[in-house]
């Protein structure tokens, strides 16, 4: 299946988290982003190096200025489960703005064609990383790396573009 690609409705397909009441919700992406704009930004693993260091930080720390030019949710993506993921979330305290979700069969990272073969490293298939900006639903910037490279999806990248 080809990647996501701006132009492009997102698939619709089911993500799980972990509500501000510690309850696990399952939903829809389209009840997440139907009549918003919203970035989607997805990594490799929950914990990892630059997932953790780089990519997950720089979204937290620009979340204000994000939301001041127009964006309504930001979501952080794995293919993980929503507990590894909600635990993951914890680690920032400081983050405010940032959902934490779980896509842990993988089965909507195949819906975006962003998987990732890591099974060589250990861990399975994943997705790759990138931050989409999604306005009601339409594709409007589809940064996506290559391989384990971090020089087009993050936060800054986004902000150039808004």
């Amino acid at each position: 299946m080809a990647p996501i690609a701006v132009g492009d409705v997102v698939p619709d397909g089911s993500i799980s988290f972990f509500d501000e009441n510690d309850q696990l919700q399952t939903v829809s992406v389209h009840s997440l982003a139907a009549g918003k704009k919203v970035i989607l930004f997805g990594v490799p693993g929950a914990f990892t190096p630059t997932c953790s260091m780089k990519h997950v930080p720089g979204f937290i720390e620009k979340a204000e200025e994000l939301k001041s030019k127009g964006v309504d949710e930001i979501i952080c993506f794995s293919v993980n489960d929503p507990f590894v993921m909600k635990a993951w979330g914890k680690t920032y305290p400081e983050n405010k703005h940032v959902k934490f979700v779980a896509d842990g069969s993988g089965e909507y990272t195949k819906l975006l064609g962003l998987e990732l073969d890591l099974k060589d490293k250990g861990l399975g298939v994943r997705s790759r990383r990138f931050a989409l900006l999604i306005d009601n639903l339409k594709v409007t910037v589809a940064n996506v790396e290559s391989g384990g490279e971090f020089t087009v999806s993050s936060a800054d990248d986004i902000l150039k573009a808004l």
